[in-house]
């Protein structure tokens, strides 16, 4: 089992920025990829960046491309997702979610343990 707690969210204005962190507990936090979703009210939950076991390779979803930036430090059991310049329609609930996957995965379903989210809201 891995136990994610996600803190950082908050409401700031737009062109604002937020600083999302995630604490992994349990087994080993460098044997997983990590990704960051989000899911807005009535929208289906979606991948906004992702990031590998070493941190040698990020996703990051075309909306987000340029604003967002992921990263992880493994001696933390920590991921983070740096959001700048955001908008009104990055408004969301914000999880983080571990995949014991050797290649980046997109889909909600192919990830194993997920945290309880934050939220996070963008006023225009």
């Amino acid at each position: 089992q891995v136990q994610l707690v996600e803190s950082g969210g908050g409401l700031v204005q737009a062109g604002g920025s937020l600083r999302l962190s995630c604490a992994a507990s349990g087994r080993t936090f460098s044997n997983y990829n990590m990704g960051w979703f989000r899911q807005a009210p009535g929208k289906e939950r979606e991948l906004v960046a992702a990031i590998t076991r070493s941190g040698g390779i990020t996703y990051y979803a075309d909306s987000v491309k340029g604003r967002f930036t992921i990263s992880r430090d493994n001696a933390k059991n920590t991921v983070y997702l740096q959001m700048n310049s955001l908008k009104p329609e990055d408004t969301a609930v914000y999880y983080c979610a571990a995949d014991y996957s050797v290649l980046i995965r997109f889909a909600p379903g192919q990830y194993d343990y997920w945290g309880q989210g934050t939220q996070g809201t963008v006023s225009s």
